[in-house]
């Protein structure tokens, strides 16, 4: 059945965002119609995460309101897909009796089919089972935007013991690097100025691949030869990616991201601690003091660059000590931004089997103390920005204020200015910069 209204909701990281956009490309292809809210809405489709409580928290909260309009519109459809639909399957529906379709991560491509199976009356479908491959479907595209999301692998291999990505994402495979050539060449065609390249472990990409064909060497880096092979492609100005795995942060990738003149001078780069006794319990693979290496090799080559991080506070068995040394490595790093995080267990990971000893208060207590030094170091490091000209890749009007426009530096800096002769999304201009705030830069064009 086509002209039905459907809305997506995503909770969650880049990659979601990603599988969002390319579903409501691929729901409108099949005859289906976007709604702006809810309230229009013959299909409401919720796109989940399992990696971060909160997320799977705010998601099932969300999802259990919408018993109340389905009371009032019997024939609404609801829909649970990505991590969480994966992670948990038929007890969704057990949980959530209103919920007609539970969709895992490997079987996003086929949902036109499944909603139109649903439509004919066979609700409550489940379709959790694992694949082996990045499907097409699943890389289509909104057009014109200047900047876009290109998914060049799924799952992970590194089997952290805090994350549950393996086991609702699957083990790593990655797509061909002419394939995501080709959809990087039809996005510059529609307007696209930057490249985000995604991955949840992205500089493993095509090490699976090339272990299982027997001609992976260690010096070798996929990924790096990716980022070369995106740098030719005429009409790409920027490129950007996350995220990547210290382990993988080889002198093949050190020498692509410092030398190739569209990779941008910003980098992800997950910690998660500063302590070593917790990396190992976390199953990270590295200490801090190789973490830290492969970060002074990238800044002695780019004096400008950014680094931003993720960090776990309160993981099982963390003491004052070690919190004291992921503070102080923040703090010798500068990471110029953090995702800080309270642990919580996830069903499922092998941490889920330690004992949650850290108390939920002294969870808060350093989650705080980190966020007061990010905002401290991020207003000193912007603060070097005022009187400077910097290159600026307009985006749009600004979300909060629609008489001023925003864009973003090199630098991965929003950037906040007023309408001027040139400015319009999609260019890049020079913005010299007047003040300043720990969040974003604001200037005028010049």
């Amino acid at each position: 059945m086509t002209g039905l209204r459907f809305h997506i909701r995503t909770y969650g990281c880049q990659m979601n965002e990603r599988d969002s956009e390319a579903l409501a490309v691929l729901l409108r292809d099949a005859g289906y119609q976007s709604a702006g809210r809810e309230e229009d809405a013959d299909i409401l489709l919720f796109n989940t995460c399992s990696v971060r409580d909160q997320a799977e928290r705010k998601a099932v909260g969300k999802i259990g309101l919408m018993r109340r309009l389905k009371r009032a519109r019997p024939g609404l459809i609801i829909g649970v897909l990505g991590c969480m639909a994966q992670n948990r399957g038929a007890q969704l529906l057990d949980e959530l009796p209103h919920v007609d379709l539970v969709v895992g991560t490997d079987r996003l491509h086929l949902l036109p089919e499944i909603l139109a199976e649903v439509t004919a009356g066979r609700r409550g479908q489940i379709h959790i089972e694992p694949g082996t491959e990045i499907l097409g479907e699943l890389q289509r595209h909104e057009p014109g935007k200047v900047s876009a999301f290109v998914s060049v692998m799924r799952g992970c291999d590194q089997y952290c013991s805090y994350c549950i990505v393996p086991y609702v994402r699957g083990r790593e495979k990655s797509r061909p690097a002419d394939e995501i050539v080709a959809e990087v060449r039809e996005l510059v065609a529609h307007g696209t100025m930057e490249i985000f390249l995604l991955g949840q472990n992205i500089t493993a990409y095509g090490l699976a691949e090339r272990r299982r064909a027997g001609r992976l060497t260690p010096e070798d880096s996929p990924f790096a030869e990716l980022l070369r092979a995106v740098n030719d492609v005429a009409g790409v100005a920027r490129i950007r990616f996350t995220s990547p795995h210290p382990r993988y942060m080889n002198a093949a990738f050190i020498e692509a991201v410092t030398t190739l003149p569209k990779v941008c001078e910003a980098f992800h780069v997950p910690l998660q601690s500063g302590a070593d006794r917790v990396l190992r319990a976390m199953g990270r693979g590295y200490t801090l003091a190789e973490y830290a290496d492969r970060i002074r090799r990238i800044r002695d080559r780019l004096p400008e660059v950014t680094f931003s991080t993720d960090v776990i506070v309160g993981f099982p068995g963390e003491t004052d000590e070690d919190f004291a040394a992921t503070r102080n490595a923040m703090n010798d790093i500068a990471f110029d931004m953090a995702y800080i995080f309270k642990y919580s267990p996830r069903a499922g990971t092998r941490a889920a089997g330690l004992a949650d000893d850290v108390p939920q208060a002294v969870k808060e207590e350093r989650n705080q103390i980190l966020l007061q030094d990010l905002e401290r170091r991020t207003g000193t490091a912007n603060a070097r920005f005022v009187g400077r000209r910097v290159e600026v890749l307009v985006e749009g009007r600004s979300k909060r204020d629609a008489r001023r426009w925003t864009g973003r530096t090199r630098a991965a800096k929003v950037c906040i200015f007023p309408p001027a002769e040139g400015v319009e999304a999609g260019r890049l201009i020079e913005v010299r910069i007047e003040r300043v705030t720990p969040n974003s830069l604001f200037g005028v064009k010049v």
